[in-house]
């Protein structure tokens, strides 16, 4: 499922419009991903939760050449589903 079918999907779930459901599916986005970037864990109960992770410097391959290269530390986003979701799938 893409953004487009995700905000028809909302549309048709909450019988509001295609125009209202991508403004609240923007909303959205742009809220947690302003909250994961001040550090800030979000969690939607029965659903899962987002949050951020460093990941420090480490040292790795190039797979073409064998080389050692050196991987710079970065922060990443991780997602753990709820028990709701991880129920409804298995």
């Amino acid at each position: 499922m893409n953004k487009a079918e995700l905000i028809e999907a909302m549309a048709n779930g909450a019988g509001i419009s295609k125009a209202d459901a991508k403004k609240a599916l923007d909303a959205f986005i742009d809220t947690t991903t302003g909250a994961l970037k001040k550090g800030n864990r979000v969690a939607l109960v029965g659903f899962g939760s987002f949050s951020v992770s460093k990941r420090s410097a480490r040292t790795g391959r190039n797979p073409q050449t064998g080389k050692e290269i050196k991987i710079a530390a970065k922060n990443v986003v991780k997602f753990k589903a709820g028990a709701d979701l991880s129920g409804s799938v298995n």
